[in-house]
């Protein structure tokens, strides 16, 4: 039996408001680890993700405003889902959206997962399962990597003549 705990993947795509106008955009993942669900650890990692979220207490330093997409393998569990939602709520300059591609133990009507996806709506976080529109965007770009990896395997010298084909417009 898989578990969420062996198989949770998370995407995450952050937007950095710089100034009035601007953004800036990071990509990364990250993936469960020592029994830590990988919301959690995405939590303990957020400081250096994201430089000027939480600001810096005493020194009148402005926080930066964060906005983040994780596509997930499974929806929170409900502790994550309450971890999650309590940070949220310390945190009004981040917005969260979470698209997932399966539902953690929401199967029955009064199960604490299913909870905890109302407590993270509660708390402003737009949550989906992902359309097929969602997934072509992960595997764009997040994994599909055939022809950078088709370019490294090949030999150098077809490399070289097809980006001198490339440049002669052949």
């Amino acid at each position: 039996m898989i578990t969420k705990l062996d198989s949770m993947l998370l995407l995450e795509k952050m937007k950095r408001r710089v100034g009035p106008d601007s953004l800036t955009f990071d990509f990364g993942h990250l993936r469960n680890r020592n029994g830590c669900h990988v919301e959690l650890l995405f939590l303990r990692y957020l400081g250096a993700l994201c430089p000027g979220l939480l600001g810096c207490e005493g020194t009148g330093e402005k926080r930066l405003s964060y906005s983040i997409t994780w596509f997930c393998s499974w929806s929170p569990c409900a502790n994550c889902s309450i971890r999650l939602s309590q940070f949220l709520s310390q945190t009004p300059n981040l917005r969260l959206r979470i698209f997932v591609s399966r539902l953690y133990f929401c199967d029955m009507e009064n199960s604490p997962a299913r909870d905890g996806l109302i407590m993270l709506k509660k708390a402003g976080v737009q949550t989906s399962v992902m359309s097929y529109k969602d997934f072509f965007y992960c595997w764009h770009n997040f994994v599909d990597c055939k022809q950078k990896l088709k370019r490294i395997l090949q030999p150098c010298e077809t490399e070289d003549l097809r980006d001198a084909f490339k440049l002669l417009g052949l």
